[in-house]
């Protein structure tokens, strides 16, 4: 009863101090306009149809990663073809066609911190996300750095309440990735304490000379198809991201097929392409995770938050309150708990070394040697030893047998010399010579 009353005790007092860390870990994870500046710096002047890709790639971090080694692996795919080489795997297929551009993988696969912080301000605000870029945009165009040219063409719709910049790659079918100083493309850096990133790609590879100093750069362009069926819809203070379905269903030939009568198709998240990254706002997390398929089964997918919840769980089944078990932990009635604890643990070990004690007595009075005594000694300090790793040792339990038989054989042992000391002196001579050179 006392060893039961210890673990419990000492469960509950992980549990109290485990949970309120626990929540703290929960605070929702909201982005500034000064961090969304700084984050979408570096993919805000891309083409729309390339920029709503990575906006919805970056959902799901888990299949980005794994697309970035891919690519890695695979350095002669890109296009279409590198599209329809990864049908067989489970990655989203936003993300799926992110591998005909080699080069955007390349950047991503340095920041993937910075994806993850895409996805998750994308899918918390998409407003405030595309409203950053129209800015960003605006931006570079004031400075002279925006502009139509042979590779891109730069469409500026001017509305009532708002100015939409439009990026298309000039030839439907070829894409051309731009690379830029985001320091410096956009004029003087509003933000100095929210600097963003630039990422130059090995010219080697993708046909870039002399690094970028001012301005936009363009590499070699990607001949595609059907890799990119994403497009941005600006206007109105709302946008979002939308999907051309002809062109979506076209490469996605083996799964995912699009079943819709219209052309054109809102993005919709699918959380069951997340594999279990958690969501970084409760807003997400109430709209995503409860549509989860199959979510009463893969509980173990929602890290803390599932910990937490069945800490809870179980300290409401055994009606305790962590919240006054708190309050009841402060000061001297906290002081009172833990040597209360500490008590019974003492008492624990203490009744497993008298055990051995009395068992050590006996062996003595057997024999009455001393060097039995400090063989005695030795079983007592490989009890003490056996009872620190006690947890270290669990489920060993063919060592558990042999430590049993040899303990019965030791008794038998001690009882025939016991035996034949009262039998006769020879016997008892050759019993002493038995164990006491024992070692």
């Amino acid at each position: 009863m006392k060893k039961l009353f210890a673990i419990f005790a000492n469960t509950l007092l992980a549990a109290l101090l485990y949970i309120p860390l626990g929540m703290a870990l929960a605070d929702d994870k909201t982005f500034s306009e000064a961090e969304l500046d700084q984050m979408m710096a570096p993919i805000a002047l891309y083409p729309d149809s390339l920029l709503s890709q990575i906006l919805m790639a970056s959902t799901y971090p888990a299949d980005v990663n794994d697309a970035v080694k891919w690519s890695k692996d695979h350095p002669d795919q890109e296009g279409d073809a590198a599209v329809k080489a990864v049908q067989d795997k489970l990655w989203d297929p936003s993300v799926m066609s992110l591998v005909a551009f080699p080069q955007v993988l390349a950047m991503m696969g340095e920041k993937p911190d910075w994806v993850q912080n895409v996805g998750d301000a994308f899918l918390a605000n998409p407003d405030a996300v595309m409203d950053s870029v129209q800015k960003l945009r605006n931006k570079a165009k004031d400075e002279g750095n925006l502009k139509t040219t042979k590779q891109q063409k730069v469409i500026v719709e001017k509305q009532p309440s708002e100015t939409i910049i439009i990026i298309e790659p000039a030839n439907p079918q070829v894409v051309y990735v731009p690379v830029y100083n985001s320091t410096v493309v956009y004029g003087t850096w509003w933000w100095p304490h929210y600097r963003p990133w630039y990422y130059y790609p090995p010219s080697y590879r993708y046909g870039y000379g002399s690094a970028v100093i001012g301005g936009i750069g363009f590499g070699i362009g990607i001949g595609i198809t059907n890799a990119l069926w994403g497009n941005c819809n600006w206007g109105r203070g709302h946008a979002n991201v939308n999907i051309n379905v002809n062109k979506y269903n076209n490469i996605n030939v083996n799964r995912n097929k699009i079943n819709a009568n219209s052309r054109n198709s809102n993005w919709q998240h699918n959380v069951n392409n997340r594999r279990g990254v958690p969501y970084a706002d409760s807003k997400s997390r109430k709209q995503f995770e409860n549509k989860r398929s199959g979510a009463d089964q893969r509980q173990d997918y929602r890290g803390r938050d599932a910990q937490r919840a069945q800490a809870r769980t179980t300290l409401d089944k055994r009606a305790v309150n962590p919240a006054k078990g708190r309050e009841q932990l402060q000061g001297s009635g906290g002081d009172k708990a833990r040597s209360s604890v500490n008590k019974a643990n003492r008492n624990v070990a203490q009744g497993k070394l008298g055990n051995n004690q009395r068992s050590s007595s006996f062996q003595k009075s057997a024999t009455g040697k001393t060097r039995d005594t400090r063989q005695a000694g030795n079983y007592s300090n490989q009890s003490k030893r056996s009872r620190d790793n006690a947890l270290r040792d669990a489920g060993k339990a063919n060592k558990t047998r042999q430590d049993f038989n040899r303990g019965n054989s030791s008794n038998r042992s001690m009882q025939n010399r016991s035996s034949a000391n009262r039998s006769g002196g020879a016997q008892r001579s050759g019993g002493s010579r038995g164990g006491g050179r024992r070692r």
